[in-house]
């Protein structure tokens, strides 16, 4: 229940909360109004007291107030408890002679009499004023939280507490307080475990007895770890049992334990401390009992069998599962029995009969249970065997519900083989097995059991919605747990009690409708004393736990209330349920004392939604035929005069005829109509009040007529559910008279109906709610959560809608009269038909299409409380608003309606064959062409065309044919009329088009608009159902759907697309934008489409049969076919990577063949044309550890090239056919060489040299193959010493001759840079568009990237930005020009996405892929030198091309003033300066090599090592014996001058005394900085860092040495040599001699005559000496 009061303050609080007062019912009584300082929001009654919770949170008490020291016996006038100021009070309540408030916080306070305990109070006998009490939560944290509250409900002697976490919380006194305790009172607030894990919604108190509403458990409830075990007698909370496809499970436990204290004349009396498990000896049989003080004995339990060997344990819950208990399970045991007869404990059936029949003669029975008895093959085995089985399977619901399968098997076989003598005819054995005794009288209670008609059994054709609701909530469905006993058995085993849920519900699952909305799905529980019947379990039994009154499930309770010993039950359909003492009517009907809920005798229409109960007489609240709310009174009569204590004597007389008598049924007091708007009444005592307002602004009066007029609707809707709808579900006729399709769409339409009718339900519960507390707009939900209502009229709309198109009403008519007769007087009431004899179908039209017209209710209701208040305020606004959308939906609701009907009407005169083809549910007509305006342009003379537009599709329907054009992919335009007389539409299709021609203009305007706006609407969406509220609001609007759309459609014709499906763009009838296609094969395309076909980027997968995978393709698209540069990985495991034309592999790529890409066998890096290599390429062939470097022609090595091995053998030559055949070079690792004919690969055949490595050769014609013996027939040649030199050169100047010139490498990468910036051919095309290229391709690209951003990084995106703005190109280089450039060439080879980065990542990729691996072979190192340079002249010429004014190779920059150039100078690192030049020298190695040979550096770097391994070993085995040397020592061997030494005070020393030796063996101080900068040329790449690094060592010389001789100083040759060798010998370089071949071949050629050349050389002399450094 909605607790919170807020106080609305949208007008006059006077006319709020009036208070009105009175007893009984007879004609005279008037009510007297009680005047307070401000509106009452809540009233709690007492037996002679009340309490007024006032607006603004202060609380008053009137009436007898004995607990107040003040009063003396008479009844006071409201006063303020001032204890309670300061506290905003949200709640109030008032037990016989106690109170309770809750405050806002959730605090509860409490006063009155505590004689029970019922204050939470220990120690004092009343409470004064109110008090403070906490609620401990101790499971909560380790320090207890208190528990905050939401509603108190108090009784005689105990006091029940809602916390916000929906638990039960008790104390006071008495089994009603459901705890289970051992000793009363209990003063501390304890919850109620029994209840916990389920959401409680609202509790109630009677004076012994105690009710909950508890919402029943949702599908998410039931993974809460729920209690599974009773805490008080150890039995399982829950029970299941399978049952073929389902699983049911039962939560009806009782526990036995704690029986009912008798009342005596002492009150109540605490029990004996509760036997809970007597261990005894293994021949008596162990009950479960309770004794009180005044108990008779038990019955002689021990000695009653002496045949029995066995524990005998009670199992006493209400479904079998026995208490837990650990004694020794000898039971197990087959031949376990002392008599040995059949196995079994006891002689015969008989004696098992006699010995039940005895325990149940002597033993006062609590509660019957279940016998756990069973007999099979005649032996019978008592509970203990079951309990440790479900004892050891502590599983609750929820994930734990698989838990042992044994333990269900057990007990369902139980319950299938009890000795037929025992069971009950009409229902499961129940068995007297588990008792317990009872103090007091020993009279007629005899065994409880369960009332079988009572129980609800449940149906396949239950509720349409309650059976699958109550299936989430209650139980779950476990499909497929072992079953073990056969389904026959399982069938017969029908148990009440337990209600069983198909696995398909019948109507589609409700929702949990939000949590907003108030549930309609609970349960009532009860427990406490029964003695009237007011626990209404069908007994008159007391119930010491809550207990769930199954009779009540699914009548959606959504109020309960107590009286002093009768309970009431208030239904979401307006409807009361009374059980309990009817000692004075207060029932509402005439049986006596009702154990079971009933329903209270109410004329026809009359729906009530407030109840209260007082002593002896009920309230109800309802609503009349207006929406004024009467009041009816049920019970008893209270005569003026008459002292209040005299019916308080009566009380133990409760058959007597009490005085002034009672009323039979109940009673429509006169007067309510003049208390005004009524929101609540209350009953307690002998008193009753009823709250109301007066109609402010008719404000109130709205609220009242918005909620009775829901109510009202949801009645009906229950009435036509019931009555209607389920009874047509339910006809056996229905599936002979409708299709399955039509079926299918019934029950799509009941469960629509379903839902909206709970949605009602729901909404009405909460209005209600509203009414009884708020009363403000605000929280009206259907201001809110309005969404939900539109929705679920809009579905079931369509539902209807589709029923009626698909004929279905005209079907069910035959059922329908079957059910309701020739004279549907029921129909014609419910469905409000005005007509005067319509047809079946008429009437079920009506009927269904009736919830439709409350939506105008909605509207107008709104619209009256709107007007309420003023037009500037927000809640007029809200209101507003809120009505305009529900006309515009009953509107919309209202058309949808009539093109259901125009379209039935339409398939009725629609010819038969097509109908079944094209009559859909969702299908609507929008306009057809029967009356000949629209033919086709030079149709035949007798063809027929008949176009029909549906909101979904176009049909051209022929003589027997037709075709059906989707409409989403359908552009339809007017053909201009210039001169002709036609007016034509021409109508485009992905694969037709056609022209149609109208007969009139105006003809042709409207098929125009009519196709438009429903292609729109099929666009938009609303089309499926119909045509939109928008679309609605300008019935004459040209909307133009868009030309450009996103659409699915399946091409038919044949062609490359037959029978695919593409999903997208579209534009003009072409897939155009981002889509997909899909082929029925298999094959499918995502990416971009221009004009119909693949275009831009995409990908593509085709699936290869033989291999049983797919080839997958991404990259560029044009024209339908791959072209550009993408990915292709083939389902062979092969990878290319690379350029595409025409769908073929055409320009630069890389194909990677092999299972793994990583290790792949085989790699090809080059040239492709039309498919097959051709041109120059790269073949590395892994597993045979060959690497082809070379040209080739489709697929073979054709043409010269060079093979390098792992082995270091190494050929350049002529290749034919694939195989080295021609003219060529072999040399071994050890430099032996041939030179001469080959014929295939390494085989030798023809002339040729063969040179030894010692110079040694033959000549001669040879054969064979190398490496395996070689047939020679030749001359052999010992060449003179002085010719060694000589003949050495001539053969290492022939290598690289018959390799593939530098230039001729890599064209097609060159070639398609140049392509990339518009030229056809190198240095051939515009510099502009070349610009305008580079700037398109980068802003795509970094659209590509955008889509991903997770593959750019910060500085990558940075890069990106400058380089989209487009650098001065034009224009005379200067030397600051010149320095941009150099930049933004930096920048451009930073990003792949540059023509000139793509370029230069090519380029890196191949020359690594060529000189990597078995590629590192030394003698490649000129080749490898070469391709370098020859890159630098290629991109130079590309450079040159983009900025036209850069001067050629060599060519000179003039240099504007000198302080530039000192400005530029420390932060280059690109060429050296020249200073004796005026201008700069512009080189391609200059401006490029600074990009392009740190990428390369390492595979090169490897074969200048390799290349100058020897020398380098030489030189560095002399380094490091010379390094051993102190500094002295090495200077004066290196003979450099004693003026060049440092002198001694350069290093710095503890003492002065001991300079001499120290320096004499000191090593590394010497020009140390010099030596330092030298040893950084390795961290170098380019020569003119390199250099620059050099010169930098020759400075520091100078420097330190200037600072010796304290003069300027010129060096000559002859004094510097020594110095600088001294530095290099200390740098220590490892491969100095590998850097410096590397800088003489890559230096700049106009550097080497310089200062730069100088310096190098003397470098280069150093190396050369120390290798020929001889130490004596």
């Amino acid at each position: 229940m909605e607790t919170q009061r807020k106080s609305s303050g949208d007008d006059d609080g006077g006319e709020r909360g009036l208070l009105h007062t009175w007893r009984g019912y007879s004609c005279s009584v008037t009510p007297e109004r009680l005047l307070l300082p401000g509106p009452v929001l809540q009233v709690a009654l007492g037996t002679r007291h009340g309490v007024l919770l006032v607006e603004g949170g202060q609380v008053y008490s009137f009436g007898e107030l004995p607990w107040k020291q003040s009063q003396a016996g008479e009844p006071a006038k409201p006063t303020l408890e001032s204890a309670l100021s300061g506290q905003r009070v949200v709640a109030v309540a008032a037990g016989s002679f106690h109170s309770g408030a809750v405050t806002e916080d959730g605090g509860v306070h409490m006063w009155g009499d505590n004689g029970s305990g019922q204050c939470g109070l220990s120690g004092l006998s009343t409470v004064p004023n109110p008090t403070p009490v906490a609620l401990l939560d101790s499971d909560a944290a380790s320090p207890p939280q208190t528990a905050p509250v939401l509603e108190l409900a108090c009784g005689a002697q105990h006091t029940l507490a809602l916390s916000a976490q929906r638990e039960v919380w008790a104390w006071g006194s008495g089994g009603q307080l459901g705890l289970g305790a051992a000793a009363f009172p209990v003063w501390k607030p304890q919850k109620v475990e029994h209840l916990a894990g389920r959401h409680v919604l609202q509790v109630a108190c009677g004076a012994s007895h105690s009710l909950a509403l508890v919402r029943c458990l949702s599908p998410q409830d039931v993974h809460r770890p729920l209690v599974d075990k009773c805490r008080q007698c150890n039995q399982l909370l829950f029970t299941m049992t399978d049952k073929e496809d389902h699983v049911i499970i039962s939560d009806g436990h009782y526990c036995p334990l704690g029986a009912e204290p008798a009342e005596g004349a002492h009150g109540l009396e605490a029990p004996a401390p509760s036997t809970q498990a007597l261990k005894t000896s293994p021949s008596e049989p162990v009950l479960c009992f309770h004794a009180a003080a005044s108990s008779n004995s038990l019955a002689p339990a021990g000695g009653a069998d002496p045949t029995q060997d066995s524990e005998n344990e009670a199992s006493a819950a209400s479904d079998g599962a026995p208490p837990a208990s650990d004694s020794d399970h000898s039971a197990r045991s087959g031949g376990g029995g002392a008599s040995g007869v059949k196995g079994s404990p006891y002689p015969d059936e008989q004696a098992v009969k006699d010995y039940l029949k005895r325990l149940s003669e002597n033993t006062q029975a609590d509660q019957a249970a279940k016998a756990t008895l069973l007999t099979s093959e005649g032996r019978l085995t008592t509970g203990s065997t079951l309990n440790s089985l479900v004892a050891s399977c502590a599983s609750a619901v929820g994930e734990r519900v698989a838990s042992t399968y044994e333990a269900l098997s057990l007990k369902r076989m139980m319950n299938f083989y009890l000795p037929s003598g025992v069971a009950r005819a009409d229902g499961p054995a129940a068995v007297a097995a588990g008792l317990a005794g009872v103090a007091g009288d020993n009279t007629a209670e005899r065994v409880r059991q369960e009332d079988p008609t009572q129980a609800k059994k449940s149906s396949s054709t239950g509720d349409i919605r309650e059976e699958e609701a109550e299936g989430l909530r209650r139980r779950l469905s476990l499909p497929g747990l072992l079953s073990q006993v056969s389904p026959r058995l399982l069938r017969k085993a029908g148990r009440p009690r337990m209600r069983a849920v198909a696995l398909t519900p019948l109507g589609g699952a409700v929702p949990g409708a939000h949590e907003v909305f108030p549930t309609l799905q609970t349960e009532v529980w009860s427990w406490g004393h029964g003695e009237h019947g007011q626990l209404g379990h069908g007994d008159s039994l007391a119930r010491l736990q809550p207990l769930c009154i199954k009779s009540l499930n699914n009548k959606e309770v959504v109020r309960v209330a107590a009286g002093a010993h009768h309970s009431l039950a208030l239904t979401a359909q307006s409807q009361v349920f009374s059980w309990g003492s009817n000692s004075s009517g207060q029932l509402g009907h005439m049986e006596s004392p009702s154990t079971v809920p009933r329903l209270a005798k109410l004329s026809e229409g009359i729906r009530v939604w407030d109840i209260s109960a007082g002593d002896r007489h009920t309230l109800l609240l309802a609503d009349g035929d207006c929406f004024l709310p009467i009041i009816y009174y049920s019970g008893q009569q209270v005569k003026e005069g008459v002292d209040e204590s005299h019916g308080q004597q009566e009380e133990g007389k409760e058959e007597e005829e009490q005085v002034g008598g009672y009323t039979q049924q109940p009673v429509l007091l006169p007067f309510c109509m003049d208390l005004g708007y009524v929101s609540n009444v209350v009953a307690g005592g002998q008193r009753c009040v009823a709250l109301s307002d007066r109609n402010v602004m008719g404000f109130i009066a709205s609220l009242h007529e918005l909620a009775s007029a829901e109510r009202k609707f949801y009645c009906k809707l229950c009435t036509i559910k019931t009555q209607i709808i389920r009874p047509l579900l339910e006809l056996e006729s229905l599936s002979s008279s409708l299709s399955p399709a039509a079926i299918g769409l019934l029950q799509t339409l009941a469960g629509r109906f379903s839902l909206l009718c709970h949605l009602t339900g729901q909404h009405a519960a909460s209005l209600t709610a509203n009414l009884r507390r708020v009363r403000d707009v605000k929280s009206l939900l259907i201001l809110d959560h309005g969404s939900i209502f539109l929705d679920s009229y809009d579905e079931y709309c369509s539902a209807v809608g589709n029923f009626q198109v698909m004929g279905g009403f005209q079907t069910l008519t035959k059922p329908s009269l079957d059910f309701f007769g020739k004279s549907p007087e029921l129909l014609k009431r419910l469905s409000e038909c005005s007509e005067e004899n319509p047809t079946m179908a008429d009437l079920l039209v009506a009927l269904f299409f009736l919830p439709t017209r409350h939506l105008h209710e909605y509207g107008r209701l709104l619209l009256k409380l709107a007007t309420c208040f003023e037009v500037c305020s927000d809640e007029y606004q809200m209101l507003q608003d809120s009505c305009s959308k529900f006309e515009a939906l009953a509107l919309q609701l209202k058309r949808k309606r009539k093109d259901a009907d125009y379209t039935f009407h339409f398939w009725k005169s629609f010819p038969g064959k097509m109908t079944d083809s094209l009559r859909k549910p969702h299908r609507r007509l929008i306009c057809e062409s029967s009356n000949k305006a629209l033919t086709l342009q030079n149709a035949g003379r007798f063809s027929v065309n008949w176009f029909i537009v549906f909101n979904d599709a176009l049909v051209h329907a022929q003589f027997s044919t037709h075709h059906v054009f989707p409409l989403a992919t359908l552009w339809v335009e007017p053909i201009p009329e210039e001169n002709t007389s036609l007016y034509g539409l021409k109508v485009i299709t992905p694969e037709e088009t056609f022209n149609l021609l109208a007969s009139s203009a105006m003809e042709k305007a409207k098929w125009l608009r009519s196709i438009n706006q429903a292609v729109e609407q099929a666009l938009s969406g609303t089309g499926q159902d119909t045509a939109s509220v928008s679309s609605s609001s300008g019935s004459g609007q040209k909307l133009e759907p868009p030309i450009s759309r996103t659409a699915s459609y399946t091409f038919y014709k044949d062609g490359r697309l037959k029978d695919a499906t593409y999903e997208g763009r579209w534009l003009a009838g072409k897939p155009n934008g981002r889509g997909v296609l899909k082929w029925p094969d298999g094959r499918i395309y995502t990416g971009t489409f221009k004009n119909g076909l693949e275009d831009g980027f995409g990908e593509f997968v085709a699936p290869n049969k033989t291999l049983n995978k797919a080839d997958h393709y991404q990259g560029h698209w044009k024209d339908g076919k791959m072209h550009g540069v993408g990915t292709y990985r083939y389902a062979s495991g092969e990878v290319y990577d690379g350029f595409f034309q025409d769908s073929m592999r055409h320009g630069h790529g890389v194909l990677r063949s092999g299972k793994l890409n990583t290790s792949s066998p085989s790699v090809f890096i080059g040239q492709w044309l039309q498919d097959k290599k051709t041109g120059y390429g790269v073949f590395d062939d892994i597993t045979k550890g060959e690497k082809y470097m070379g040209m080739w022609q489709d697929h073979l090595r054709q043409g010269t090239g060079v093979v390098v091995t792992q082995f270091g053998l190494y050929y350049e030559g002529a290749f034919k056919d694939n195989k080295m055949m021609g003219t060529g070079i072999l040399l071994s690792e050890d430099d032996t060489t041939y030179e001469g004919e080959f014929s295939d690969d390494w085989t030798l055949n023809g002339k040729g040299v063969l040179t030894m490595a010692n110079g040694d050769y033959l000549e001669g014609s040879f054969n064979g193959e190398w490496g395996s013996g070689l047939k020679v027939a030749g001359s052999y040649f010992k060449p003179h010493l002085f010719l060694d030199t000589d003949k050495d050169k001539t053969h290492t100047v022939k290598l690289g001759r018959l390799c593939v010139r530098a230039e001729d490498k890599w064209k097609a990468v060159f070639e398609e840079c140049w392509r990339q910036l518009g030229c056809e051919e190198p240095g051939r095309g515009e510099t502009g568009t070349a610009w305008e290229n580079i700037a398109v391709s980068l802003t795509t690209s970094r659209r590509h990237i955008q889509d991903s951003p997770e593959t750019l990084s910060q500085s990558h995106s940075r890069t990106l930005e400058s380089l989209e703005v487009i650098p001065q190109h034009v224009g005379l280089i200067t030397m600051e020009r010149y320095h941009t450039i150099r930049l933004y060439l930096i920048k451009a080879c930073d990003t792949p996405l540059h023509p000139l980065g793509r370029l230069l990542e090519t380029l890196v990729a191949v020359y690594r892929m060529t000189y990597v691996g078995v590629g590192a072979n030394r003698r490649l190192l000129p080749q490898a030198v070469n391709e370098i340079k020859s890159y630098l002249n290629r991109i130079f010429q590309i450079v040159r091309f983009l900025f036209p004014d850069l001067p050629e190779e060599g060519g000179l920059i003039p240099e504007p003033t000198t302080n530039v150039q000192d400005k530029k100078d420390p932060g280059s690192d690109d060429a050296p300066p020249e200073s004796p030049k005026p201008g700069r020298v512009v080189s391609s190695s200059a401006l490029l090599l600074p990009v392009l040979l740190p990428r390369l550096y390492p595979p090169l770097f490897t074969l200048y090592a390799l290349e100058k391994e020897r020398e380098d070993d030489v030189y560095w085995e002399c380094v490091l014996r010379l390094n051993k040397q102190p500094d002295l020592a090495l200077l004066a061997f290196l003979g450099v001058q004693q003026k060049f030494w440092p002198v001694p005070i350069s290093i710095p020393m503890p003492s002065p005394g001991e300079k001499q030796q120290v320096l004499s063996s000191t090593k590394d101080v010497c020009f140390a900085s010099a030596v330092e900068t030298l040893q950084q040329i390795s961290t170098t790449f380019t020569p003119s860092d390199k250099l620059q690094l050099i010169q930098l060592t020759f400075e520091e010389i100078t420097q330190e040495v200037q600072a010796l001789l304290k003069q300027d100083f010129l060096w000559s040759m002859d004094d510097l040599f020594p110095v600088f060798l001294y530095v290099v010998l200390r740098a220590r370089i490892r491969n100095l001699g590998s850097e410096v071949s590397l800088i003489e071949d890559l230096m700049d050629p106009c550097v080497q005559h310089g200062e730069h050349g100088i310096m190098f050389t003397t470098l280069k002399a150093c190396y050369y000496q120390i290798q020929h450094e001889k130490i004596t």
